[in-house]
């Protein structure tokens, strides 16, 4: 058992989450661990109490209990950088799809093809996910890239990466500033009446009992209590009332907004059931049993500061191509 220490965030390690932080420095420590040591105010910065989601500058003062012998890894406080942890077969394929999935890259900016199953971060019951293989996509950066933005680990698309501590801020004031516009295609289940429009309906999150009585985190749409949510929607192609293939353009970025909106509009998206149920399957038809919505579009100015637009496209998931074909949509636009 370690004693209490208290540790400065370094030149270098400045605007990133706490949580990401600690998973540098900390790579045994279990995210469950540490989620109760931030709930229980025993791990603080500045002497204030924090969250996973806590941004921290350099030179703060990260305050850490004490910690087993086994949280800490191998060393005086390893980090992700200078130790990457030993990879399995299994993460070894899924890095070498992740290097083949490069959408863009500069000095600045890399942008993958995130696959549909692949978990942006780690959390309960999570422990593969893109932000334990960012060391494996430095490529000839000197720094271990960023996240900036997040993807639903059944959403496939766009990711973008930071490659720098200083695009990652400026990165992060792009989409603080809502200067990033971002596509996504959907094929739900129905056809929206009408055809186009605006869905603006305030979303709220917590824990849904199910049958067995356990909490079951989501959203839903809440008028009263929930925050505003507003996402612009268009409709590509359709089969009939049976399924349509949907451009979707959210204008606020709330945790599973386009899900719960497609829902609520009464078109799930197809194979979404935490949100569809049974409504967001189609009778009759074997498609592939996955969620169908992808990240297709990212538009924002270039973290250089230099005035130009960066917009990066991603081909579509295989699995959305082939329900296109099955259900005979265009998917072409």
């Amino acid at each position: 058992m370690t004693g209490v220490e208290n540790r400065k965030v370094a030149d270098g390690e400045g605007d990133q989450r706490l949580d990401r932080w600690f998973k540098q420095h900390y790579p045994n420590l279990p995210f469950g661990k540490l989620a109760k040591l931030l709930r229980t105010g025993q791990i603080r910065v500045d002497g204030k109490r924090a969250k996973n989601s806590t941004r921290l500058e350099a030179g703060q003062i990260v305050r850490i209990p004490p910690l087993e012998a086994g949280d800490l890894g191998k060393g005086d406080a390893p980090t992700v950088r200078d130790t990457p942890r030993v990879i399995s077969k299994a993460d070894q394929r899924i890095i070498l799809d992740l290097q083949a999935a490069v959408l863009f890259k500069d000095d600045w900016v890399l942008a993958i093809n995130k696959p549909a199953g692949l978990a942006v971060q780690g959390g309960t019951k999570q422990n593969r996910h893109v932000d334990a293989l960012l060391d494996h996509l430095r490529f000839d950066a000197s720094e271990r890239p960023r996240l900036v933005h997040r993807l639903d680990k059944d959403t496939s698309g766009v990711l973008l990466l930071a490659r720098s501590a200083a695009a990652a801020r400026s990165l992060a004031a792009v989409f603080r500033g809502k200067d990033a516009e971002k596509t996504y295609w959907a094929i739900v289940v129905g056809l929206p009446r009408p055809n186009e429009g605006r869905i603006e309906a305030a979303l709220t999150k917590g824990a849904v009992p199910n049958a067995a009585g356990q909490g079951n985190e989501r959203v839903w749409i809440d008028p009263e209590e929930g925050q505003r949510a507003v996402t612009l929607y268009r409709t590509l192609d359709h089969a009939g009332k049976k399924a349509a293939l949907l451009e979707l353009q959210p204008i606020t970025g709330r945790t599973h907004q386009l899900r719960a909106h497609c829902a609520g509009l009464g078109t799930p998206i197809l194979g979404d059931g935490k949100y569809g149920g049974a409504d967001a399957y189609i009778e009759g038809m074997t498609l592939p049993r996955r969620m169908h919505l992808h990240a297709r579009d990212i538009s924002l100015p270039h973290p250089s500061g230099t005035g130009s637009l960066l917009r990066i496209h991603a081909p579509l998931s295989a699995h959305m191509v082939e329900s296109l074909g099955l259900l005979g949509l265009d998917g072409t636009s």
